[in-house]
């Protein structure tokens, strides 16, 4: 064991950086720098007086540097290359969601992880906070057996400049926030037998808006995502149906709440409301990885489960462009 603080290096100057800096430290971890194509640039300078985080240089330079791990939010074409070169420098990584551009992509990765040893974990901050617990336990012990699942996250997007209308780069609703009713569906039911999707696209082939459904024995889970709908504000949604009661949350998806999220819950007729958190989701996620780093205790999701939830999202797409139900191999 060492005193020495858990170092981490930044890969860019990303909004979600914004998050982790503050989580990182709250963690015990320490912020050692931060990485960017431009380091001399106005907008990376202030960026490291604004957070008080030193700039290290170009992304070569964080990999290279003396770190225990490397946050990736990084466009998400740029996961693989960069998460992949951290772990094969001997670093761990933390990559944001979704893991890669497809499974593919996420197999590649998780092959990385194992072969350097090192650790590799989807930065889905939503599952450590204390309602997602809730959510699962309440599913799991009081309605019964699950018939319908449904998850809705959505957006307005205005910035035209945003990498998330480029295909290329891997824009698009799915690959963007309906990666979390995907996610959570799956830690609810597992993995699907098959998937339907429609979507509505851009000219350049990005899904505006894309709904879904995930079939499993005995339920049908749907998903509706989209970068087009509330101008102000998101809308994000989990109703959860069984034999014996309804579970719905709002604001489900909230990686870091300041009031807690209040889950409805109707079993055989008796309604009651219950508050879980509220909580910090990327604090929690980073010491969680930094304790799993350290050999403390088992990595709660692994670079396997990244695959799995990339090849969902695939067959999603996949049906949406074709118009045909896409079965997923067992």
């Amino acid at each position: 064991m060492t005193d020495r603080p858990f170092r981490w290096g930044l890969l860019g100057a990303a909004r979600i950086a914004r998050a982790l800096i503050p989580a990182i430290r709250e963690a015990g971890g320490e912020v050692a720098g931060f990485g960017a194509r431009d380091p001399h640039s106005a907008r990376v300078q202030a960026f490291a007086e604004q957070w008080d985080v030193p700039v290290l240089g170009t992304y070569e330079d964080v990999v290279a540097a003396d770190v225990d791990a490397v946050y990736n939010p990084l466009p998400n074409d740029a996961h693989l290359p960069w998460s992949a070169a951290a772990m094969r420098a001997g670093k761990h990584a933390l990559t944001e969601k979704p893991v890669a551009l497809n499974a593919a992509q996420a197999q590649a990765i998780a092959d990385a992880a194992r072969e350097t040893g090192r650790l590799h974990l989807e930065a889905f901050a939503y599952r450590f906070q204390p309602h997602v617990d809730r959510v699962r336990e309440i599913a799991a012990q009081e309605l019964g057996e699950i018939r319908a699942v449904r998850g809705m996250f959505g957006f307005h997007m205005t910035n035209p400049d945003d990498f998330r209308w480029n295909a290329d780069q891997g824009g698009g609703a799915l690959l963007d926030v309906g990666t979390y009713p995907v996610n959570l569906i799956r830690l609810l039911l597992g993995e699907p037998a098959a998937v339907t999707a429609q979507a509505r696209w851009t000219p350049g082939g990005v899904d505006l808006g894309l709904s879904g459904t995930l079939e499993y024995p005995q339920a049908l889970a749907s998903v509706d995502c989209a970068v087009d709908w509330l101008h102000e504000r998101s809308a994000q949604r989990l109703t959860v149906i069984g034999t014996r009661g309804v579970l719905d949350v709002d604001g489900v998806f909230h990686s870091h709440t300041q009031q807690p999220t209040t889950l409805r819950v109707e079993v055989e007729g008796q309604a009651r409301t219950e508050q879980a958190g509220p909580g910090n989701g990327y604090a929690r996620m980073v010491a969680h990885f930094q304790r799993a780093a350290r050999g403390q205790e088992a990595l709660r999701f692994t670079p396997d489960d990244a695959v799995a939830q990339a090849r969902v999202l695939d067959a999603l797409l996949q049906a949406a462009r074709t118009g045909q139900r896409v079965p997923l191999a067992p």
